[in-house]
């Protein structure tokens, strides 16, 4: 009997389907980004997403076409209790029962913490490998000329051994343990979540895993009742499990998480407060959690920190606080709680230009950061960046902020025509900028010339 291969198990067939979303992630970014797109651009894009629709019809196809020949005929104790189909990836949960990984996963990502054959309370949402039920499905299917599907393969089985995950809850339960104990914990769960993205990924397995983690911080009122290595320590695992991209929703979503972040933002090692603002930055990733580490009250600390202008921490500062403010609430929040003062103040000092400007291009929506941007003497330093910068990005976020104040303050129409006759700066980013930054610049002129014009007429 001829086998039945699923696409999922031929390797040039995902090598494929992964060029092709490389391809056009590289083709939506460029038309994103690019205002000046061509229509061959397009068109790209939507040939090599057809391209991927046909692959995954096919793929669905072909199993069907397997789950029709099995799902009948395999014997009961093949089939996962909850889909009823031939498991492709047994595992056994916590109460000794084995079901099909996606499944008992969804089960468990929908906040379920029971186990849905027994209705027991799981002490733990790990899930081990069954590899004896494994093998019997394989053989199974071998003898009927079918070729079982390779199950897909999650971050928390890479090198994870059982011994791995005993040392795991070990280091867990030390952390609710006196102080000596917590410290030694909590600088190997550091290291191992530095080092072994399998531990970033166990985290998300465990039910009390964060929560455990956090109890020497959650215990004390106060940052300064903590012991400063343990709290960095601590901080530095919170960074690195936020890295694991299926960890971001729950850990900003444990009610101690960003409270703790934001008290670390305020106390600790000059490192801690950098990782606390990295990890934020990092959860800020996720689009779901902008509002609530938004609501949260996290960007008053962090523009508190930049402030105070430390070298090791501005940067991470920055980007948290520029990718929260991709939220428009959080734009406003950002100038409620004294952004823009700040940030100018840094880029007229020199500090950390690049990436503030970028901030300050995203405020310039907001109507009370243009105020304060024009009160707080920012169109001469925007002007001197675009003579003095060599970053076509920097000059290009100048004349955008520029264009939005000088349209909302005729009052600064004076020195924009000063600077105009002395250096001619708008004018040489008409000629060498961004194709955004012409637009910009000959909007200003244009206004400008229309302006002077007027002045004649009168």
């Amino acid at each position: 009997m001829a086998k039945t291969s699923v696409c999922n198990s031929d390797p040039t067939v995902m090598a494929k389907a992964t060029e092709l979303k490389k391809e056009l992630e590289k083709l939506v970014k460029f038309i994103v980004d690019e205002e000046d797109y061509s229509l061959e651009r397009i068109d790209e894009a939507r040939e090599t997403l057809s391209a991927l629709r046909e692959m995954k019809i096919k793929k669905r196809s072909l199993s069907l076409k397997f789950r029709d020949k099995t799902v009948v005929s395999c014997p009961d104790e093949f089939k996962c209790p909850l889909s009823k189909e031939l498991m492709k990836d047994p595992v056994i949960l916590a109460t000794g029962q084995t079901y099909d990984r996606p499944f008992i996963q969804k089960w468990l990502k929908a906040g379920n913490l029971t186990c849905p054959l027994t209705q027991q309370v799981l002490s733990h949402t790990l899930l081990t490998p069954n590899h004896l039920i494994r093998e019997m499905i394989s053989q199974w299917c071998k003898n009927r000329g079918l070729e079982l599907p390779d199950p897909v393969r999650y971050a928390n089985e890479e090198g994870i051994s059982e011994a791995d995950l005993d040392q795991f809850l070990s280091l867990l339960e030390k952390m609710s343990l006196e102080l000596p104990q917590q410290r030694e914990a909590a600088k190997e769960l550091r290291r191992l979540t530095k080092r072994m993205p399998s531990f970033r990924a166990l985290f998300g397995e465990s039910v009390d895993a964060i929560s455990l983690l956090l109890n020497p911080l959650s215990s004390s009122k106060s940052g300064n009742g903590v012991h400063p290595d343990l709290q960095e320590d601590v901080i530095t695992t919170l960074l690195n499990l936020s890295i694991h991209d299926n960890n971001k929703k729950l850990v900003a979503e444990t009610p101690t998480v960003i409270p703790l972040l934001m008290e670390a933002l305020r106390s600790g090692t000059i490192e801690t407060r950098s990782n606390a603002a990295a990890a934020l930055f990092t959860l800020s990733a996720l689009d779901s959690n902008k509002p609530l580490i938004g609501k949260s009250g996290a960007l008053k600390p962090l523009i508190d920190l930049l402030d105070e202008g430390h070298p090791l921490a501005m940067k991470d500062v920055a980007s948290a606080i520029f990718t929260l403010c991709f939220d428009h609430e959080n734009k406003a929040r950002a100038v409620r709680d004294g952004a823009v003062r700040v940030i100018l103040k840094k880029i007229m000092d020199g500090r950390l230009v690049d990436e503030l400007l970028a901030i300050l291009a995203i405020l310039s929506t907001h109507q009370k950061a243009i105020e304060e941007m024009g009160e707080l003497g920012a169109v001469p330093c925007l002007l001197r960046i675009i003579r003095d910068s060599n970053c076509d990005r920097n000059k290009e976020n100048c004349i955008a902020i520029l264009h939005t104040i000088c349209f909302n303050d005729r009052s600064k129409w004076k020195t924009i025509r000063e600077e105009e006759n002395t250096y001619g700066t708008i004018t040489k980013l008409v000629r060498d900028g961004t194709a955004r930054a012409k637009r910009k610049a000959n909007g200003i002129l244009e206004r400008l010339n229309r302006a002077v014009n007027l002045t004649h007429t009168a």
